[in-house]
């Protein structure tokens, strides 16, 4: 393990929940690479190499009137985050069908058995966004389609979308971190199927899937929906989550113009994903 430099904060959050689990999704949309969390909120890591001085300035919660959060933050030597991940690692089960779990957890007799070793990305499923995107993955049809698996994290959606029947799949990330950790998981859930990409949109340039999943947070999501609807086959479906509820309508305002119909959406904890049929 390097000793690289890494600039840690200390945040204070009243009430607990959900202000954590939403302060560390969108730390981690931010760049924060661990999270730990502690009897008053959480401890938030970043490389000083990707830290700058306006780095909190997009964490919306931050501003919000419903919770309190204080912090300080201080250099710090790099911790061992796979020794604290797996202190506090548990698996999770959706909806009685799929467990995403530790290499180092017993095997669970659900339909699908997917091992993450998330280490620094995003998608453990134990987050609102990722869980209800395994919903929308279960709730739908998959089998002999393809699919983009866009900001995968971890792949957890990836793999759990082929072990339901997907032939061809992509997944892409534009953090190198998660680039690799995404192809450690494929290769051992002893995914076939699947091909990840260190990148962005500009990738999918005369690509086509028949479905599309995007776990990212607002504003990327935003500015990529016009490039989700080209690369849609006929009668294709976009998946979005990443966003609260509350940024619903500018989501579906954004998809309206792009020749994206609104189906149905998923709420826990006022996060929010949606699905979408390409017009």
């Amino acid at each position: 393990m390097s000793s690289n430099i890494y600039i840690g904060y200390d945040f204070k959050v009243e009430p607990l929940q959900p202000a954590t689990e939403i302060l560390i999704a969108e730390l981690g949309y931010a760049g924060f690479e661990s999270f730990v969390e502690t009897q008053n909120g959480v401890t938030a890591y970043i490389q000083k190499g990707d830290w700058n001085a306006f780095i909190l300035e997009d964490i919306q919660i931050l501003n919000s009137d419903e919770f309190s959060i204080s912090y300080e933050f201080n250099e710090i030597e790099q911790t061992n985050w796979n020794e604290e991940w797996e202190k506090n690692f548990k698996p999770i089960v959706v909806d009685d069908l799929v467990t995403v779990r530790a290499p180092f957890h017993k095997v669970p007799s659900t339909n699908y058995d997917i091992i993450i070793e998330p280490k620094m990305s995003f998608g453990t499923g134990h987050h609102e966004t990722t869980y209800m995107m395994i919903q929308y993955i279960l709730k739908n049809d998959f089998k002999n389609k393809t699919v983009l698996d866009m900001g995968c994290g971890t792949g957890v959606l990836a793999i759990l979308a082929e072990k339901v029947g997907a032939i061809k799949l992509d997944a892409i990330d534009i953090d190198n971190w998660c680039y690799l950790n995404s192809v450690e998981n494929t290769e051992r859930n002893n995914c076939n199927n699947i091909s990840v990409y260190e990148g962005d949109v500009s990738l999918l340039k005369n690509q086509k899937y028949d479905s599309i999943i995007a776990n990212i947070n607002r504003n990327i999501l935003l500015q990529d929906i016009p490039t989700y609807a080209k690369s849609l086959n006929k009668n294709g479906s976009l998946f979005l989550s990443g966003f609260y509820e509350n940024d619903l309508e500018l989501i579906k305002q954004k998809c309206a113009v792009n020749n994206l119909e609104f189906k149905d959406r998923i709420v826990k904890n006022n996060w929010i994903a949606a699905k979408f049929n390409i017009r």
